[in-house]
Formats: C-alpha cells, sequence, structure tokens
C-alpha cells in the first residue's frame, strides 16, 4: 500500500475555535483549552502523490493514505470500505427540474451506511495510539459501524442508543460483539451518560462520540475526494447532504479546500446543502438566524433516525461551511421524504435510506424556490441502504392470490 515512511502526510492537530496547536502522535479528545472538536492538519505540500498516481490503487478510501491520518498500512483496520458508486439519476433529474442529478450511494458500504468510513480510519487510528477501549453513544448506524471495526481489529466497544433506534441497528451492534445499553431517550442522554461512564471509569476508556476524537472526520472527508475523482477531478455546482451530526458535510467541505491547496481542482467550492427534519432542524433555524451555533432543538423527532441530533458538538463548523460556500439549509417533513423513498424506487430502482430521501425532497424545495437552476449539477448523499430502515415502505393492499387462482396483469 506503499511506502511507510511516506505512508501519511499528517502533521498536526488544530483548534478551529482557538487556534491551539496538538501533538497528533498521542491520542487526543477536544481540545483542552476550549473543548472545541480538532481537526487533523496535513504538509500538503509534501505529499508526492498526483491523480494519475492514483490510478493503479485497489478502489478503497486508503487509496488516499497520504491525506489519511494512519501512519502505515500495518495500521489499518479495513473491511473493504470506500469509493462506492456515483449514479447519475436521469429520470429522478427530470421530475425534480433539473439537468444533471447525480446520487452518491453508500448505502454499498460494509454495515451498510457511510458511517463505514469514519470507523475504518477511526478505529485504525485508535488502535494505533494505543486505545484498548472505545465507548460512544450513537443513534444507530454509527454504533453498529464502530462496533464492527471494533471486532476486526480486536478491540471493546460499548455502544450506547436511544431505545427506538433502528432494530438492525441494534442487532448489528450485538453480532459484531459490541456492548450494547439500550437508553430511553435522545442520543443526547445517551451522550451525557457516556461522557459520564467514561470519566468515572478507573479503565482507559477513550469516548468516540462525533467529534470527541479527531479522525472520524477524516474517513468521512473521502466523500469529497471521491466524488472530485468520479467527475473526472472538478467539482459540481451543489453537494446536498443529510444532516445530523454533520462530520460528512464537514468532512467534504475540507476534503475539498485539501483537494484545491494541492491542485488537484480549481475552481469554486461547490454550494454546500444541509438537510434536516422540520421535526428536528436545529441546523436550520441556526442559519436562517444567521448564527454561529445552534440551540438544543426540543423534542426531536422523526421518522430520518439518522439525523435526529438536537445538538451537534460541532454545529459551528457545519454552519462555517455553508456560510463559506453560498450554500443554505433546509427543514423537509417526514410525508414528504417518506413519498420520495418511493420516488427514487419507482424511477431508478435506488431504495434510499430516508436520510438519503431526504436530499430528494429538499433539492425540490431548492427548484421550486428558484435557490437552484435547471442547469445546476447536483450531488445527493444517500448515507445509508434503505434495507436497514424496512419500515419506511409499507406492502400494505398488496393482492394475495391462492395458488390455485388466476393472476390478472395491470
Amino acid at each position: 500500500m506503499g511506502d511507510v515512511a511516506t505512508y501519511s502526510s499528517l502533521s498536526h492537530l488544530d483548534c478551529p475555535r482557538c487556534g491551539e496547536r496538538h501533538d497528533a502522535t498521542v491520542r487526543q479528545g477536544l481540545c483542552p483549552a476550549c473543548g472545541s472538536p480538532l481537526l487533523a492538519r496535513y504538509a500538503l505540500s509534501s505529499v508526492d502523490l498526483t491523480p494519475e498516481g492514483l490510478a493503479g490503487r485497489a478502489p478503497d478510501l486508503w487509496r488516499y493514505h497520504e491525506l489519511l491520518p494512519v501512519s502505515g498500512p500495518e495500521h489499518v483496520v479495513t473491511l473493504g470500505e470506500g469509493m462506492t458508486p456515483l449514479l447519475s439519476t436521469p429520470r429522478l433529474a427530470e421530475s425534480l427540474g433539473l439537468d444533471q442529478v447525480w446520487v452518491k450511494d453508500e448505502g454499498l458500504l460494509p454495515t451498510g451506511t457511510f458511517k463505514a468510513r469514519g470507523a475504518a480510519v477511526g478505529v485504525s487510528r485508535a488502535k494505533e495510539l494505543g486505545a484498548t477501549r472505545m465507548a460512544m453513544p450513537t443513534n444507530g448506524n454509527a454504533g453498529a459501524a464502530w462496533a464492527a471495526y471494533a471486532g476486526r481489529a480486536g478491540l471493546a466497544m460499548t455502544v450506547t442508543m436511544p431505545l427506538d433506534a433502528p432494530a438492525i441497528t441494534r442487532v448489528e451492534t450485538v453480532a459484531a460483539g459490541g456492548d450494547l445499553r439500550l437508553v430511553d431517550g435522545l442520543i443526547s442522554d445517551a451522550g451525557r451518560l457516556t461522557a459520564a461512564a467514561v470519566t468515572a471509569s478507573e479503565d482507559d476508556w477513550f469516548d468516540v462520540a462525533t467529534l470527541k476524537e479527531p479522525y472520524r472526520i477524516e474517513g468521512k472527508k473521502t466523500m469529497g475526494y471521491e466524488i472530485a475523482e468520479q467527475l473526472g477531478w472538478r467539482m459540481p455546482d451543489v453537494v446536498v447532504y443529510p444532516t445530523g451530526g454533520g462530520v460528512g458535510l464537514i468532512g467534504i467541505h475540507k476534503a475539498l479546500q485539501e483537494l484545491v491547496e494541492l491542485g488537484w481542482v480549481s475552481g469554486r467550492l461547490p454550494r454546500l446543502v444541509s438537510v434536516q427534519s422540520t421535526g428536528c432542524a436545529p441546523i436550520v433555524k441556526a442559519f436562517e438566524a444567521g448564527a454561529r451555533e445552534s440551540e438544543m432543538w426540543a423534542d426531536a423527532r422523526t421518522v430520518a433516525f439518522g439525523i435526529t441530533v438536537p445538538k451537534a458538538l460541532g454545529d459551528f463548523l457545519v454552519l462555517d461551511a455553508l456560510y463559506e460556500t453560498g450554500g443554505t439549509a433546509v427543514a423537509v417533513t417526514d410525508e414528504d421524504l417518506l413519498a420520495d423513498v418511493r420516488l427514487a424506487g419507482r424511477l431508478e430502482g435506488m431504495f434510499l435510506s430516508p436520510e438519503g430521501a431526504a436530499t430528494v425532497t429538499a433539492v425540490r424545495q431548492l427548484r421550486e424556490s428558484g435557490w437552484l437552476s435547471s442547469s445546476d449539477e447536483v450531488v445527493l448523499l444517500n448515507t445509508g441502504a434503505g434495507l436497514i430502515y424496512p419500515e419506511t415502505v409499507t406492502v400494505d393492499g398488496v393482492e394475495t392470490l391462492p395458488a390455485d387462482g388466476t393472476l390478472v396483469l395491470r
């Protein structure tokens, strides 16, 4: 997978809030000075790689290893993640009044969601830095992914998730050997209990909640690298992302900034769109107010369970990305996104997750409002397989025939 001496160009960690610089060779959590998430930085000027140099590498996210934090191939924990398809969807585009819509389908990753990217890099780096026990709160999919990669790495993993998290993610977590604990509350409650337990424990537990360690985002950012590579090293006009914790949106923004600095792409960054549910829309509310941070959303609830995050730790980074790219934030109803699960299936044969379908609904609203023009090239992120959420599509009204009956085609 490359010369170990140049495998990663990781330089240091820095704090986007207070500017403090931190050592990347030791395990780090939040910035000790201000409590902000930390971001990994690379010596990009020393990266000895070109887009042409990627051609012979394996089609996984580790093809970008110089731009990832793991120091050598011996530390990589992998289940084959990365390089998901970027699918043209002409019939869906036509229905939305657009010339070109792409869907980046993350449902084909191990464990069925984009969370595998963050888990692969996060677990790899945690193990390299000596972690043996990890704990995290989750709405479901991240816990399933981190349990799988922890199992692959031989690390202990405790996962707390809301009691009404999708059943399949609970099964995935347990099947991978994770220590699952269910909490009668929201992800914010699970996070509070997890943080308190880690603090109180005499053992060396590592809290790997969203953005409480700096490397999950590095796995997620590879979505941005792949989009640019799959488009022939250029950027689309708009990227639409369903937002809970917002790590993927922050990561895509970071990735494209890095590619511009490397000289691999040029021009204006895509306008980033954050999509939330009307039942939990703290980023949308903050964006509409021109705020730098969001406020806790009361009574958060939506069928798009992965974006039920009442207040994200990295909300200011999400909002910064929207403001800096001339993007926007949109809230959609559960009724509309569920209808678009069916629409995408009927028009393109794709069973989107409810979070992915929310991006379809958002694009329709943005096109109707005039924020999007018909010529805008748009990339939608389907962050997970619809199969994880079988309850989003009912089969009521399907005709049952007796074995000796007659089938009438219609």
